[in-house]
This record gives C-alpha cells, sequence and structure tokens, in this order.
C-alpha cells in the first residue's frame, strides 16, 4: 500500500493511493503531522488549509500499514483577501469588480483568497501565475442578468486581414458566446484551488429556456479557457452552469483534479468537461452528476478542425466517477482536428445511456483521426450499452441527408474520417440493457482494430429497449450481444454474457474475427 503527490500547491496537495481498486478501495486514515485529517476510501484525496513554503508529513495507514512521505508546499509572495478589495459575500451585493480588482492586483506567485460567504459575481477574469484559493463555505454565485455578461467574439479579423482571431466558441464552432464565471485567454501557470463552490446559479435565471436559440450571445460555460497553459483546478465544486461545466479550448497541460462537476439531471447541455483541441490533460478522481455527458473530447466542428489541425491528444483520466450522464465518455462529434492517446482507468460508469461514445459521421474530414484509444479496468453499472462507436452519427443541418446515412461504399475524400485502434480490457458490466456494444464503421472507410479482453457482460432480467446509436435505420433493440460492421480486426478474449439469450456476436462485413 502506497501513494502518490500528484499535486503541491502553496496551500494545497492531492494524494493517489497506487492500487487497483475502481474510485475506491478500502478504509484508512490519513495523518498530518501525526494529526488525524480525516478517515475515508476514496482512491484520490486531498489536503487543504496548508501553510506555505512549509514540509509535512504525510502517513496512511491502512489495514495496520502504514506509509509515509515528506511533501514541502509551494512558496507564495502574497495573500489577498477579496474583502479589503470590497466584496461583499453577502449574496446580494454585486461583487464583481471588487473580485475581478483582486485578481487584477494580484502579483506573480501570489495567492487571491476568497473566504466564506456568496460572492454574487458576473464573469471573472484570470491573469497569469496566481493561485485563487475558494475556501470552504465560499460559493462564487453566477449573475442571472446575460446583459451583464461580457461576449467573446467569435472571430475578429487581423490587423492585416489576412487571419482571425478566435475568442468564443460553440459546440465547435467560432461563435460569439457570453465570458464564463471563470474566462482565462492566453494566460498561464494558475492554480484554483479549495473547497468552495462555483455556481452557475442558472436555474435561477433563464439560461435554461429556449436553450436552441441565440440570444444576444450564446450561453456561458461555468469555467472557460482558451489558449491557456497549464492551469490547475482542485477541489472545488462547479455546479448549476448555463451550458458546460469545463470548457479548455486549445490549452495544454491542464489539471483537474479531485472536483465534483454536479447539475440536475433535465438540465440542457450540461456536459462535465469538454476538453477542445487541447493536449496533456489529466482528469483525475473528479466525481460527475450532469444533464448531459460527463466528459466529450472534441477538437473543432468542421472549419476550426479543418483551418488548424490541432487534435486532442495525450490524456489520463483516472478514479473518476461518472453518474447519470448520456454518456461516460464521449469522443466527438466534433472532432473534425482528430483525436489521440486516450487512457481511461480505474472509473466507475454509473446510469449514463453510454459508458464509450464514440460519434463522428462523413463530412468530419480526413483529419478527423481517432486512434490510440484504452479503456482498461473500468466498472459500469446500469448502462444502456456499454460500448459504442458510431460513424454515422446524424448531427447539424445535414445530418439526415444520403450523404451521411448511405450504407453504400462511397469514395474516400478529404471529407472522409478515420478510426484506427481501440483496447477494450478488465471491464465488468452489470445490468446491460440495449446492447453490451455496437460498432459501426464506414464502408469506404471501416474500423481498423478493436480489441476486447476479459470484459464481463451480466444483462439485466428484463432489459430496457432502445437504440445504441444515433444513426438512421438502426432500429430499436434489446438484450443484445456485441455487433460488429465494417471492422477491419476485431479480437475478442475471455470474454463472458451472463443472462444474454442473443447471438454473441454479429458479424457484417469483419475482414478478420480471432476469438
Amino acid at each position: 500500500m502506497e501513494f502518490k503527490v500528484i499535486l503541491v500547491t502553496s496551500r494545497s496537495m492531492t494524494l493517489e493511493l497506487v492500487n487497483d481498486s475502481i474510485v475506491e478501495t478500502e478504509p484508512y486514515k490519513l495523518f498530518v503531522n501525526d494529526n488525524l485529517y480525516l478517515e475515508g476510501n476514496k482512491n484520490v484525496v486531498s489536503i487543504f488549509n496548508l501553510e506555505q513554503a512549509t514540509k509535512y508529513k504525510i502517513e496512511l495507514v491502512q489495514n495496520g500499514v502504514s506509509y509515509t512521505e515528506y511533501v514541502e508546499t509551494k512558496a507564495e509572495y502574497v495573500a489577498l483577501n477579496v474583502k479589503l478589495f470590497g466584496a461583499k459575500g453577502d449574496g446580494k451585493t454585486l461583487d464583481t469588480n471588487a473580485l475581478q480588482a483582486a485578481i487584477l492586483a494580484c502579483p506573480d506567485n501570489g495567492r487571491v483568497y476568497i473566504p466564506e460567504g456568496d460572492y454574487l459575481t458576473g464573469p471573472l477574469f484570470l491573469r497569469s501565475n496566481i493561485t485563487i484559493e475558494i475556501t470552504k463555505g465560499a460559493r462564487l454565485v453566477g449573475d442571472t442578468d446575460r446583459t451583464h455578461y461580457p461576449i467573446l467574439p467569435g472571430m475578429v479579423y487581423t490587423a492585416d486581414e489576412k487571419d482571425e482571431y478566435n475568442l468564443g466558441s460553440w459546440e465547435g464552432n467560432p461563435l460569439d458566446t457570453f465570458a464564463s464565471i471563470i474566462t482565462g485567454v492566453n494566460v498561464s501557470n494558475v492554480n484554483i484551488i479549495g473547497e468552495g463552490v462555483i455556481d452557475g446559479n442558472a436555474q435561477n435565471g433563464d439560461w435554461w429556456v429556449d436553450v436552441r436559440t441565440k440570444r444576444i450571445a450564446w450561453r456561458p460555460r461555468g469555467f472557460f479557457v482558451n489558449h491557456c497553459n497549464n492551469i490547475t483546478l482542485q477541489g472545488v465544486t462547479v455546479t448549476n452552469t448555463p451550458s458546460w461545466n469545463l470548457h479548455p479550448y486549445f490549452s495544454e497541460n491542464l489539471r483537474f483534479i479531485d472536483l465534483k462537476l454536479v447539475n440536475p439531471k433535465n438540465s440542457p447541455n450540461t456536459d462535465g468537461c469538454d476538453p477542445e483541441s487541447c493536449k496533456n490533460v489529466d482528469i483525475i478522481g473528479v466525481y460527475f452528476s450532469v444533464g448531459d455527458d460527463c466528459i466529450a473530447i472534441k477538437s473543432g466542428k468542421i472549419f476550426m478542425g479543418r483551418k488548424y489541425k490541432k487534435p486532442s491528444e495525450k490524456f489520463n483520466i483516472r478514479n473518476c466517477s461518472m453518474n447519470f450522464g448520456h454518456g461516460a465518455i464521449v469522443l466527438g462529434s466534433e472532432m473534425s482536428g482528430g483525436i489521440k492517446d486516450i487512457t481511461v482507468s480505474q472509473c466507475l460508469f454509473n446510469q449514463t445511456d453510454r459508458g464509450l461514445r464514440i460519434k463522428t459521421r462523413r463530412g468530419r474530414g480526413k483529419d478527423a483521426i481517432i486512434d490510440g484509444i484504452t479503456f482498461e479496468n473500468i466498472k459500469m453499472t446500469d448502462v444502456l450499452t456499454p460500448l459504442v462507436i458510431n460513424m454515422f452519427y446524424y448531427c447539424d443541418p445535414d445530418g439526415h441527408t444520403e450523404y451521411v446515412y448511405s450504407k453504400e461504399k462511397l469514395p474516400v475524400d478529404e471529407r472522409t474520417p478515420y478510426l484506427g485502434k481501440f483496447i477494450f480490457k478488465n471491464i465488468d458490466c452489470t445490468d446491460v440493457n440495449v446492447a453490451a456494444g455496437t460498432f459501426f464503421g464506414l464502408p469506404e472507410a471501416p474500423i481498423k482494430s478493436i480489441n476486447i479482453e476479459n470484459v464481463n457482460f451480466h444483462y439485466s432480467k428484463n432489459p430496457k429497449e432502445g437504440i445504441p446509436a444515433m444513426m438512421d435505420g438502426l432500429k430499436p433493440m434489446k438484450g443484445k450481444g456485441l455487433i460488429f460492421s465494417y471492422v477491419d480486426k476485431v479480437n475478442i478474449k475471455n470474454v463472458s454474457f451472463d443472462g444474454l439469450n442473443e447471438e454473441k456476436f454479429e458479424l457484417n462485413q469483419v475482414n478478420e474475427f480471432n476469438n
């Protein structure tokens, strides 16, 4: 038994236990300088309210076995309490200006301290090289008046009119969008830490009303960073967001650690975390309970993907609990810049419509490459369809056209997407309903390879009927096995089906099948 220190700031740290358990482990006690800090069972645990530039003895005791590390917090230059800048924190006074002043006045290596209270605020813009601590009992509460929100223009021409400068983004397109409660543009080295709450307050405004209509601009996120580097969120809860909870965009070296992302089940488009054209992303120890996909990895719908060819790549998603979303881990459908090298491990998918969901279609383009995807050591409970790969996803105004839905072999050209290698291993799925998995490649561009190893599918006694993949021509089904259509190579090893009354495998145009 041991742990790794995966994050250290000036006032906090996060530990991750080294084991094979999923999200939770056997009970343990955590001591800080020989004082009991907590008794818990989570694989990822954070420690707050530490002193800066101080060495701590961290001891974890589990089943009579002790493991100890000595960890020194980072140094900081100064701490600025937002109350000194006039913030009231009474839930009534609009504190936007006071909070923003504290952020802008904070020097490099300083910390903005937000003490207990409810701070009614509009969007706050980050600056580089600072830490913001939202302490336990503190809430940033979103202003409900959209006219108070700055607009991030989708596109502005550069001075020489030869290029475009993109700020706003909406569903993969460069469109005018309201700034988010936390907004960062071209900033680096920012930590947002603490046990407090970023509350979008959408339920008390009109953000969830008539959501498909643009009103002034498109809806804000809970957190949005654009062309940023080395950004960390640790400990905080993000809730009641007008749309996506977290939206990192064209950014690198991002850490989302030990967070809670919570929205009502029926809240529209409230995805948990949607990284778009991002690189080197860690999502570790995050709890999701949202109204849409828990994690949806993207890289631009068509225009942005083709122009910048910036894939989302090198992700580690680990020890996360995904609950009630449409999909637990979703790739696409806005991914014209590609997605590659994604590893998901030690995660729980609970009551999501689908476990892994890959959505693409003709028209996403030749740079829409998804490759190097590994899912291992996953537990799924009451997931309607655990594994779904769909290259006929019917989205956008032309989604139901013959070009998208045709099952004929069409020419391969600059519009044709590509799906490469997928590995699924050491997965246990209980209460499967619709199907164990459906994999639909294109006749002209089959999925290259699917490897399924040490996977158990346990079916519900009374399976629900549904359509596993959003594609034209697919009829409702229930209690199905693994369905493969247009796949070059399928490798099956040690896969079981408990309670299946249908054929284990349905094969259509599979070039090589090994079982």
